[in-house]
């Protein structure tokens, strides 16, 4: 209801005076629904991840790690919210949630005697102190590379926004409180006698910006590594260096390797026999909407993955391209809302490099005309046409369901289909604030019905 009513005062405000005293209502927002929710991060074992790209899957996999560890969890990620043994697709459109709906969020977890909770935290929502009133035990980076640089005004200010959330660790109270429950979980003789939950950061050693999230303070630092890392590195301040080792993972992608070995450091990290990881990653299950393979009678691939910037989209293809396949047939588009709009047409040159046939159509316009956003995707593919000299297959198909149909009639027997850019999401986000139900997925199996 206080939310609500926040909420109202904001759209009276005029908006330079709204703008002015923005930090400060985030702040107070923040600190107030910590306060009337009674301060739930206390109680729990709270993992933030945090980085531009597998941070939902990292929480996902370390959930898989973690449960069958004999652990209770709860998640908040981009695309599944969990508490306990519920799961459910994220419907609200948001990353990381108001703070009135996360603290509500991790009531629920403790009432359900969650012992942990693992939250994806973006680089927005630090900025909008959606952290603040979290009391987080440890931190997990992923990687680092540009992306929602318009939101933050340049690469520089998008890595420090990140820089924030560790930052903020050290100024957290410790915990102690005994999280590791079950027969198959497992305590130190030290965490018996005193159970005091070290602020921990857990970083990927192999991106380039490592030494910059190792600098902050924290009791702990765990580095994660899939490469044979240079000497060098061992001159970086961490206690710990864990590495790809005797680990068989089911899942498609590379990229997937990393996420893997930072759900795998968290689980060791709290103390989680080693043959459990194994067991555990060798049976580990991909996120919904992320290279989901959907069935059909047709005889072609069908993908649909969330994958929307630029990078994401390129390692998507060389991970495809594994796949036996005769032509690549891609249907994307991209977000408006003035996020990211130099993306579009690299992704337009992306799909007309990869693709035998690129159809781009509507993804989120919000505010924008979404005409004008196929248009810039249109003008990149366009232009890798030419460079390339070739003659290429482009369709511009507004209706995001008639471009699903368009590549299903233009598809034959060994083809590859790929859908990108909204995975598993539950919603198309249009003027006014205005939301869609949608699903790519179910949509497909509409359309699948007809052929």
């Amino acid at each position: 209801m206080l939310d609500k009513i926040l909420n109202l005062i904001k759209r009276i405000i005029p908006k330079k005076i709204f703008v002015f005293f923005q930090p400060a209502y985030h702040w107070l927002l923040a600190k107030t629904s910590a306060f009337i929710y009674g301060y739930p991060s206390d109680k729990m074992l709270v993992i933030g991840v945090t980085g531009t790209a597998g941070k939902s899957s990292t929480c996902y996999y370390a959930a898989q790690i973690l449960e069958q560890a004999g652990f209770k969890v709860g998640m908040l990620t981009t695309a599944l919210f969990k508490i306990k043994d519920k799961e459910w697709l994220n419907d609200k459109k948001m990353t990381m949630l108001g703070r009135f709906q996360t603290q509500k969020f991790l009531k629920k977890m403790v009432k359900q005697k969650c012992n942990l909770a693992i939250i994806e935290t973006t680089s927005q929502g630090i900025g909008q102190f959606r952290h603040l009133g979290i009391n987080y035990d440890i931190l997990i980076f992923t990687n680092l590379y540009p992306e929602h640089i318009e939101a933050h005004g340049g690469f520089e200010n998008y890595k420090k926004t990140k820089g924030k959330l560790f930052k903020y660790l050290k100024s957290l109270k410790h915990k102690n409180i005994k999280i590791l429950k079950g027969k198959n979980a497992e305590e130190t003789e030290t965490q018996k006698k005193q159970r005091y939950i070290p602020k921990t950061i857990i970083v990927n050693l192999d991106d380039k910006y490592a030494k910059y999230f190792l600098q902050f303070k924290a009791d702990k630092k765990i580095g994660f590594s899939n490469k044979k890392l240079p000497v060098t590195i061992y001159q970086l301040p961490v206690n710990q260096i864990i590495k790809n080792e005797n680990l068989k993972i089911n899942l498609l992608g590379d990229y997937n390797i990393y996420n893997v070995l930072a759900a795998v450091s968290l689980a060791k990290t709290l103390n989680v026999n080693k043959n459990k990881i194994i067991n555990a990653v060798a049976r580990l299950k991909s996120l919904p909407g992320h290279l989901e393979f959907i069935k059909n009678n047709l005889g072609i691939t069908l993908i649909v993955d969330y994958a929307f910037e630029p990078k994401a989209v390129q390692k998507l293809y060389e991970t495809i391209k594994n796949i036996p396949h005769k032509k690549i047939i891609h249907i994307l588009g991209s977000t408006g809302g003035g996020r990211d709009k130099a993306r579009r047409p690299i992704l337009g040159r992306l799909a007309a490099k990869n693709a035998d046939i690129a159809i781009i159509t509507n993804e989120d316009p919000y505010d924008e005309d979404p005409l004008e956003i196929i248009r810039q995707i249109y003008a990149g593919a366009e232009k890798q046409c030419q460079i390339q000299n070739t003659k290429c297959q482009i369709f511009k198909i507004l209706d995001r369901r008639q471009a699903i149909k368009k590549a299903l009639d233009l598809a034959s027997k060994d083809d590859l289909v790929l859908v990108t850019g909204k995975g598993a999401e539950q919603a198309i986000c249009v003027k006014n604030g205005k939301k869609i139900p949608w699903d790519d997925r179910r949509v497909i199996r509409e359309e699948l019905k007809n052929y």
